[in-house]
């Protein structure tokens, strides 16, 4: 994992300081994060699967994009930057609101995230970083509600606590 200095909040988003990114997942600090959800014309969602080689939830679904602001950067700027980076596209996104959860994983890693959600609409191609994504798939509301129900295990943490919230979300 490349060394990146993550912004550390309290619960109300303010900045309390900076910390290493290993290092504030081992301790389980509270920092900014982002996720990004896709939707195309035909309101598919866009799903990604997160890569073998991940430091944690590798393997899962998850949406279209997630990764944390760094030092200096705002929020929204670091989605733009990320989706470019995940999945070769950009696209304008809408912020849609945010939430604190904590997940502990068996690797003694921590993710205790301030999440912000935005939302966007895109239709073009999409080339994922295989270093951060092992595949891609869009899928209907429907199919992925029979999805996370019968196996909620398959997908990240975050996500499902995003889509649990997907009646807020405005696409």
């Amino acid at each position: 994992m490349r060394e990146e200095s993550l912004i550390l909040v309290n619960e109300k988003d303010e900045v309390t300081g900076f910390g290493e990114k290993i290092d504030v997942h081992r301790k389980g600090l509270l920092h900014r994060a982002f996720s990004i959800l896709i939707v195309n014309t035909q309101n598919e969602l866009l799903l990604q699967k997160r890569a073998d080689e991940k430091y944690h939830s590798a393997g899962l679904w998850a949406n279209a994009c997630c990764s944390h602001p760094l030092k200096g950067e705002e929020t929204a700027a670091a989605a733009h930057r990320r989706l470019q980076e995940e999945l070769g596209f950009d696209c304008s996104l809408e912020f849609a609101f945010k939430f604190i959860y904590r997940a502990d994983f068996d690797n003694g890693l921590t993710e205790h995230e301030l999440d912000h959600v935005f939302t966007g609409r895109y239709d073009g191609p999409v080339y994922p970083d295989p270093a951060e994504i092992s595949e891609v798939k869009w899928i209907r509301a429907a199919d992925l509600a029979n999805s996370l129900s019968r196996e909620p295990e398959a997908y990240a943490a975050w996500f499902r606590i995003i889509m649990e919230r997907a009646g807020e979300l405005k696409f």
